[in-house]
């Protein structure tokens, strides 16, 4: 149980946090340019697949990313005009062109036989499943690995996913199936709020020990699922909304 004091606290940092100032410094800036939902999907997994590390380098290589796809990112996967980026070429960190290449022919293989990533998502029928995002990212897998002769890479999605907390691909899926009309975008049909679970990096799992929501020390997926199923409590219908009061909380 949240205590009272808790919950008036995450609603009032939630409130604070999710404005549109929040927007520019975030790699949800990235997504939102875009105005067509495989755009804006594909443009939201590569953000969310660079947002690791120092903030303005993340942004730095999101911008430079998008540069390579000449700001029209769907097309470019359609096409596979991204096969011509060297594998050698440094994208993010230790995120090269032979793993965005990987990635993309997964997307590729999709949008062959679907007109968006959700329409993909929604023939998965996940949503009330538990896991659903897990469920997903199992099924992407499959498709990358199908798409590169059987090779599976864990830099573009984590193959532990028995343990897994899925950071970067929650994060996306917020930016995707929430719909405040201030951050998030909501574009996608195939889940609904109510399916997701927060983004568990080490901002979120810090704040939420410090304030009871989990005793667990290990950022894993067990501990997504103990802070998602405590917030559920307050908002079982859009718990990841309050991943802008534990997100805010931990940086400051």
């Amino acid at each position: 149980m949240i205590a009272s004091e808790v919950a008036e606290m995450l609603e009032r940092e939630a409130a604070r946090i999710n404005s549109p100032e929040f927007v520019a410094a975030d790699p949800v800036q990235f997504p939102r340019r875009f105005r067509t939902v495989a755009d804006i999907e594909v443009v939201a997994l590569l953000s969310s697949h660079l947002a690791w590390g120092n903030r303005k380098m993340i942004c730095r290589d999101i911008e430079r990313l998008l540069v390579f796809a000449e700001n029209q990112p769907a097309d470019w996967v359609r096409e596979g005009a991204f096969e011509a980026i060297d594998d050698e070429q440094n994208i993010h960190r230790t995120f090269f062109g032979r793993n965005l290449k990987h990635l993309l022919r997964g997307l590729r293989s999709i949008y062959a036989e679907f007109p968006s990533l959700d329409a993909f998502c929604g023939s998965l029928k996940l949503v009330g499943q538990d896991c659903a995002p897990w469920r997903l990212a199992e099924a992407l897998n499959r498709r990358m690995a199908a798409a590169n002769g059987g090779r599976t890479d864990s830099r573009c999605l984590p193959l532990n996913l028995q343990s897994t907390a899925l950071k970067r691909l929650n994060m996306a899926l917020r930016w995707l199936v929430r719909n405040d009309g201030i951050v998030d975008m909501g574009v996608w049909n195939s889940l609904t709020p109510a399916d997701l679970y927060i983004p568990l990096d080490v901002h979120v799992g810090n704040t939420s020990r410090a304030i009871g929501l989990t005793v667990r020390r290990a950022n894993d997926k067990r501990t997504a699922e103990e802070i998602t199923a405590a917030l559920r409590t307050l908002r079982p219908e859009d718990p990841t909304y309050f991943d802008f009061a534990l997100f805010g909380l931990g940086v400051e």
